[in-house]
């Protein structure tokens, strides 16, 4: 009871099997970084905890060895892999006590209706989250994941995964390859949108179709943005400063207490908008995030601002070949171009902050022309490659010397 399998390569104590991390796993565990993913998932019935543990055994442990393996340390000091010789579940399966669940509904209270009780079980929730963000690191002498099981009435649980095991888009599959279709359980589960059939996995190509000269001129666009914006990264992990403003941390700010807050957008509205702007989502998600912060400046100063303020936001961008969500066991393959890992850069992303307000549909144009510039340039890959780069003939020390925001 509790305990499973170590990836079928159970009983190894010694460094034989042991493997490197990639430079982007050793990056996320310094001690200056320790990048850990929290994902909160509701449910719309109370957790069978049994049947996770079964589930986890079948799925997680089967399709991904990273989830039963250790991280150790050699005399140089450099990070391996290494597979353990069982999984003891239930030291990664962590059962939230009912007496921390009333103590927060007596010191915050809790609503009477439909409504109210769903408003007061996301703040839960969220304030679990949060007290996670600045707990202590993640043990290491258990694999690297933990599930946090709230108390059954909230029907909710949390994932904490460290980054080095992989990055979102990597999870995300691993999470849906422990799924089943309500439809069909044979079928594997596929987002909407996202692939399944002949085309999966295919991106049409910016180029096809057009004239010579007309990819001529796109690859003088693409050089020309890839300079400027690599230049500005560089500027900024050399000591270029956003401007003070209400949201700028202080001397050890990674330390503050954390609250996290939840909303949610209509998808119906958020595609009006997208169409009225001829956009993206993602377009209409940066434009909602400027026009918020521009909102809360002019409520923190309420004299007014005395100039525009420049804010820098960060975004990350999958760099693997093939996009989207992929299958677990083509992630996992050799020589697939949607390999598992941490395979993603980053981009800057200036916010338009203007000092007096304007149409809130201007957020959204803005945002569209600026990411349009953005995908036409090859920064996430320079990001991606550099701090690769960077890790390997330098050393981790050097990267977390530089913070670029």
């Amino acid at each position: 009871m509790g305990r499973g399998g170590g990836g079928g390569r159970g009983g190894c104590s010694s460094g034989d099997m042991d493997e490197p991390l990639t430079p982007a796993g050793r990056f996320f565990l310094q001690p200056e970084m320790q990048q850990v993913i929290n994902c909160a998932i509701g449910f719309q019935n109370p957790i069978d905890v049994p049947a996770v543990k079964d589930e986890i055994t079948r799925t997680l442990l089967r399709y991904h060895p990273r989830m039963s393996c250790l991280l150790v340390r050699d005399k140089k000091g450099r990070e391996h892999w290494r597979p353990a010789p069982e999984v003891d579940l239930d030291k990664h399966i962590i059962l939230v006590p009912e007496e921390e669940d009333e103590e927060e509904e007596t010191n915050g209270g809790g609503g009477d209706g439909v409504g109210e009780g769903e408003g007061e079980n996301e703040r839960y929730v969220n304030d679990y989250v949060a007290a996670l963000t600045v707990s202590t690191p993640m043990c290491t002498e258990k694999p690297l994941w933990e599930v946090h099981v709230l108390p059954p009435r909230r029907r909710s649980c949390v994932l904490r995964l460290h980054h080095a095991l992989g990055d979102g888009v990597s999870l995300m599959s691993l999470f849906l390859a422990c799924c089943e279709r309500a439809d069909d359980p044979a079928r594997p589960v596929t987002i909407p949108g996202a692939g399944g059939g002949a085309g999966r996995g295919t991106r049409t190509h910016p180029v096809t179709g057009l004239r010579p000269a007309g990819v001529a001129w796109r690859a003088l666009l693409v050089a020309w943005y890839t300079l400027l914006y690599v230049v500005d990264m560089l500027m900024h992990s050399l000591g270029s400063k956003d401007d003070k403003n209400p949201i700028t941390g202080g001397p050890g700010v990674e330390l503050w207490p954390r609250r996290m807050v939840t909303t949610s957008f209509s998808l119906d509205d958020l595609k009006a908008v997208k169409r009225a702007a001829k956009a993206t989502i993602n377009d209409v998600l940066v434009g909602i995030v400027s026009y918020g912060l521009a909102r809360y400046f002019e409520l923190k100063s309420p004299k007014g601002r005395s100039k525009d303020l420049r804010v820098t936001g960060l975004a990350m961008v999958n760099t693997r070949q093939s996009p989207g969500l992929q299958e677990i066991s083509s992630m996992m393959a050799k020589g697939s171009k949607s390999r598992w890992g941490n395979q993603f850069g980053f981009i800057l992303l200036p916010i338009y902050l203007k000092k007096n307000f304007c149409d809130p549909l201007e957020y959204v144009t803005r945002a569209k022309s600026m990411l349009d510039r953005k995908k036409l340039s090859l920064e996430a890959h320079f990001s991606y490659a550099g701090g690769a780069l960077i890790m390997s003939l330098l050393g981790p020390k050097l990267l977390c010397l530089r913070r670029i925001l």
